[in-house]
């Protein structure tokens, strides 16, 4: 019985997850076939009225490199936002093994209030880049690292060597630094008016093919639903880009948060499924 239920909510899993990863495929196609739609009355009425020529596809080709520009940019901002969780993750294990080692020594300190924090600094990061918070809600993470600030400050006081405590707060700032970075990416779009220029070229585009004199050869229509799903595609998917960290919606297309979930796992089996930082919420 156990094995097939196993198997059932692993099944609906990759269904899930297969659909999440098709979403954006599936919106453009629609939006395709409606333009198609609109097309085949354009033409069946006879209201085109633009003759391909060499200035429409250079225009064509123009908008091409502009979108690929904009689109090299973003995947780039992406891709340094896909090192961001690795540093968080490895300065929170970097403080809590530190923390763990000076508690063996120091029966008095407090441990599982610091791991507390450390499990309440994930929390409140996933909750503050879901959907309920607009996907840039960072301000309470911070507010969860600056409380470790007091309790570094009395380690030197129990007895800590000034150089280990000297680590802990560079790690600290490392954290701060880390959500900040996230806190940019979240809010800031690169460069808006680039987006308004691709979006205008867009729709300019669409609606030139629109009304551009073709043939009843389906070797036209092809082409231009081709062309058309290429652009519109490529303006979804730079916004879909600009929130790297936007956690919650139907989409694969966020950076994956494993690596602190996996370690909030093993910070939880330290001190119990319920430890959670005391001021982290609902």
């Amino acid at each position: 019985m156990m094995p097939s239920i196993i198997k059932h909510l692993h099944f609906e899993k990759t269904n899930v997850s297969f659909r999440k990863r098709l979403r954006l495929f599936f919106i453009v196609g629609v939006m395709v076939l409606l333009l198609g739609c609109v097309k085949a009355a354009i033409h069946y009425y006879g209201l085109e009225f633009l003759e391909l020529n060499r200035l429409l596809t250079s225009g064509i080709a123009g908008a091409i490199f502009i979108i690929g520009f904009l689109l090299s940019s973003v995947l780039a901002d992406y891709r340094e936002a896909e090192a961001i969780l690795p540093t968080i993750r490895t300065a929170i294990e970097a403080i809590d093994g530190d923390l763990e080692s000076f508690a063996v020594e120091n029966p008095d300190f407090n441990f599982e209030e610091c791991r507390g924090i450390l499990i309440g600094i994930i929390n409140k990061l996933r909750r503050g880049l879901g959907p309920d918070k607009g996907h840039s809600d960072i301000p309470p993470a911070l507010d969860e690292v600056a409380r470790l600030t007091p309790i570094f400050g009395r380690l030197a006081k129990m007895g800590m060597a000034s150089d280990w405590v000297i680590r802990l707060r560079t790690k600290q700032d490392v954290i701060r630094n880390a959500m900040l970075r996230i806190y940019q990416f979240q809010r800031l779009k690169f460069v808006p008016s680039v987006h308004v220029l691709v979006q205008t070229l867009v729709l300019w585009i669409v609606a030139m093919l629109l009304f551009l004199k073709t043939e009843d050869a389906p070797a036209a229509a092809i082409m231009i639903g081709f062309i058309t799903y290429m652009f519109i595609y490529a303006m979804y998917l730079v916004r879909l880009l600009e929130q790297p960290f936007a956690k919650g919606h139907d989409s694969l297309d966020d950076v994956s948060f494993f690596l602190l979930n996996e370690l909030e796992s093993k910070l939880r089996s330290g001190v119990g499924q319920n430890a959670v930082s005391p001021h982290s919420g609902n």
